[in-house]
């Protein structure tokens, strides 16, 4: 019960922030556009609203949200869950592939850190952790298309699928996808990847100076089964409150490399709305954000209760 309030909270002040900005869709249409007359402005701001108070403003487009409404934009007339819907599905995509790859690279490198501390591969990997975190993602996205798009000419830069790739066949359609989603999926997981196998060698260190690890080796228990059967279950508890605050980064994270690449999803749609003061647009894809922020925290307390008995012992006490 306690979602719908903070829900709640989240549109009350993410209404009020854009609202308070610089700028006015219908004084932005009119500068663009300077064909445009007064009374057609003055009907726009009829249309959408624009002429009334604040708090009458949120009240309509509340009582729309509940039915699942959020309004038609401000650029093209079209409803706004049918731009996200479209949008969606790619950067969903996208960051579930990058998200795969991160789990999948960074469990093994952490483990084989935290297990050679202070060894070459320990230096030689802080090096790349380091590198993952100062890195900028646009530029690094910049030099990855000017070597494989540019110089190689192996990749596509732009987009996720190429002109006239629908008269393509099933499998060269699918190849076709996926040398277009190699360098986004690429770029997105990179400072994913520093940042998660970082904190998976330092919860790996900490697991194997535990009584109950020594304890282990002591009854003769090789390395493997330690790290494996005992030390890695307990180390990725604390990783799943990060993996369930990976749902927003869906579309927050998405915007630059979305933008660079020109992919259709929600981080270019995101930003094209804010160029375009897109009111509608920007408070449906904010909602979707925040929906995703509350359903990653409620998959990560699912998650620990099924990984720690002694939370879900904790809940029971607690109901």
């Amino acid at each position: 019960m306690e979602i719908v309030p903070t829900l709640w909270g989240i549109t009350i002040i993410c209404f009020l922030v854009i609202h308070l900005a610089p700028g006015n869709p219908v004084k932005s249409e009119g500068t663009f556009n300077p064909n445009i007359s007064m009374e057609s402005l003055e009907k726009m701001k009829k249309i959408y609203h624009l002429d009334q108070p604040l708090w009458k403003q949120y009240t309509i487009w509340l009582s729309h949200l509940m039915r699942l409404d959020f309004g038609r934009s401000l650029v093209d007339g079209k409803r706004v869950i049918e731009k996200i819907g479209k949008c969606l599905p790619v950067t969903i995509t996208i960051n579930a592939l990058a998200l795969f790859l991160i789990i999948i690279i960074s469990i093994p490198l952490g483990v084989i850190s935290a297990v050679k501390e202070n060894s070459l591969f320990d230096k030689f990997f802080t090096v790349f952790v380091f590198a993952g975190y100062s890195v900028p993602s646009f530029w690094l996205a910049l030099l990855l298309m000017i070597l494989f798009g540019v110089h190689l000419r192996i990749l596509p830069i732009s987009g996720i699928h190429s002109i006239g790739a629908e008269n393509l066949g099933i499998f060269q359609y699918i190849w076709d996808t996926i040398k277009h989603l190699i360098l986004p999926v690429s770029i997105s997981a990179f400072a994913g990847l520093a940042a998660f196998s970082r904190y998976v060698r330092k919860s790996v260190i900490q697991v194997l100076k535990e009584p109950y690890i020594k304890l282990a080796y002591a009854k003769g228990l090789s390395q493997n089964e330690v790290i494996f059967k005992h030390a890695l279950k307990n180390a990725l508890l604390p990783l799943i409150t990060i993996l369930g605050l990976a749902l927003p980064a869906i579309v927050g994270g998405s915007v630059i490399f979305e933008t660079i690449f020109s992919i259709p999803g929600m981080g270019q749609l995101f930003y094209q709305s804010a160029m375009s003061r897109d009111y509608p647009t920007i408070m449906g894809i904010l909602v979707i954000g925040a929906c995703l922020t509350l359903i990653g925290n409620l998959l990560a307390d699912v998650l620990y209760m099924l990984a720690d008995p002694r939370v879900k012992d904790v809940m029971e006490v607690k109901g």
